[in-house]
């Protein structure tokens, strides 16, 4: 297959009717599932000089007679990183709705924002259910990804809906928008330059190992920053509203997973410090689940937080200089690190068809705050059990909670431990500062 002559191909270019046919083919049998039209349909941007493919940019050239062609070479490799990407449909991660400020317009040239073309395809079409029946006669990609096929809706108290894409599938459409920002602000720094020093010109052609001519797009070729602490011990709420702030963030990877690029300042509520940069993706997962301001649900994500990637996690929390030097978590994921570990063999189970199932939904709730620890107590309650039965687990107080902590972080991750205390007590404020959330945006921006 991978040696298979296309047709419309000319000097290592093929047409982009050639370049759908062979985008579908080359990823057929990938985790991630794609579509067809990636170069023709919207929200292609193959008649402004690129076409995003995951998270890879490829860029078009316009042959004689006006028509567009691409590099068959980087249909290749961008179907052969998707390829490489696994995908767990369970690891959801929720893009919507969320309360958004007023509908923009967008026309093909609009940047991919995929946020808000899948909200408001959705809202469109009337929901996941009727798009995923294909109704309307229109692709559904992005990216050159089919993502209406791993589309997910829930609802909460049968009235509120979600919508929800595995975290694989989110990955790759923030790295396409971080792809296709830099690639866009690269092609109009050359475009400035050229129009200073010279006249314009074509674009640059480069040779292949075949020596066949290429496009070479000048996209951005920088590696992202990894973060080493630039911004410990800054406070959130003046770092901000300083300007530039949001650019410089884009340029780091994300300081919890390493794979993706940042896209949002994560902070300690409690304390107000910046901890790092973060993808969408990780600052979605640290999310509580509130469902009141004094009330969370402890999913099956904490998992993650707690088990699997826990060593990250608790580095990521303690770039806070209060959490740091207390030895503690915020309140919330304090809450549930009690519920999912502290109590875990005080949660019932009941008869499955493999075994025994944990009963129901965790549920974790505290009167009074962290700042009054003797009077802050955490009851941890069962929702939604089978049998109407095991209500309240524990209740247990803030200062037992984070004594339970600090001995399980001490066995748990030594070296986080070690970095933690009371010596680091100098400088920090009296008392918590106290945050504003900034409610713009799409929602997700709060963490």
């Amino acid at each position: 297959m991978s040696e298979r002559v296309m047709p419309g191909r000319t000097d290592g270019l093929i047409t982009l009717g050639a370049a759908d046919a062979l985008w579908v083919d080359l990823t057929a049998d990938s985790a991630v599932p794609t579509a067809s039209g990636a170069f023709t349909c919207s929200p292609a941007h193959a008649r402004v000089g690129y076409v995003l493919l995951g998270g890879h940019v490829v860029a078009t050239v316009k042959a004689s007679g006006g028509q567009r062609s691409v590099p068959e070479l980087e249909v290749r490799r961008a179907a052969a990183e998707l390829n490489a990407v696994g995908m767990d449909r369970q690891d959801l991660i929720r893009i919507g709705p969320f309360r958004r400020a007023p509908r923009q317009e967008r026309n093909e040239e609009t940047p991919l924002r995929w946020r808000q073309r899948i909200t408001e395809e959705l809202e469109e079409l009337g929901g996941p259910e009727r798009a995923a029946r294909g109704e309307v006669g229109r692709p559904y990609h992005l990216a050159g990804i089919d993502w209406r096929r791993t589309l997910v809706e829930q609802t909460r108290d049968g009235t509120q809906r979600t919508w929800w894409l595995p975290r694989a599938v989110v990955r790759l459409l923030d790295a396409a928008e971080h792809t296709e920002t830099q690639w866009v602000q690269a092609a109009r720094t050359r475009q400035a330059s050229a129009a200073v020093t010279e006249p314009p010109s074509h674009p640059r052609q480069a040779q292949d190992a075949d020596g066949r001519q290429t496009t070479s797009p000048e996209g951005p070729t920088a590696s992202l920053r990894p973060y080493n602490a630039e911004l410990e011990g800054q406070q959130y709420s003046v770092l901000s509203r300083k300007p530039g702030t949001s650019r410089r963030v884009a340029g780091w990877e994300c300081a919890v997973c390493r794979t993706a690029p940042a896209a949002v300042l994560d902070h300690c509520h409690e304390h107000g410090y910046v901890r790092a940069p973060v993808c969408q993706s990780c600052n979605t997962q640290e999310h509580p689940d509130h469902l009141y301001s004094n009330d969370i649900r402890v999913a099956n994500r904490y998992t993650r937080l707690f088990h699997t990637d826990t060593d990250d996690w608790l580095r990521h929390w303690h770039r806070c200089p209060g959490c740091r030097a207390r030895t503690t978590l915020p309140l919330p994921h304090l809450a549930a690190w009690t519920a999912h570990i502290a109590c875990r063999s005080l949660r019932p189970t009941h008869p499955a068809p493999r075994g025994r199932k944990p009963c129901g939904v965790l549920r974790v709730s505290w009167t009074s705050s962290q700042n009054a620890p003797r009077s802050c107590l955490l009851t941890v309650a069962v929702d939604f059990c089978p049998s109407g039965e095991h209500r309240v687990l524990a209740r247990v107080s803030y200062r037992e909670a984070a004594e339970r902590f600090r001995h399980w972080l001490a066995e748990t991750a030594p070296a986080v431990a070690a970095a933690a205390g009371p010596d680091r007590l100098d400088g920090l404020p009296a008392q918590s500062r106290p945050v504003i959330a900034d409610t713009s945006g799409e929602g997700l921006a709060l963490f």
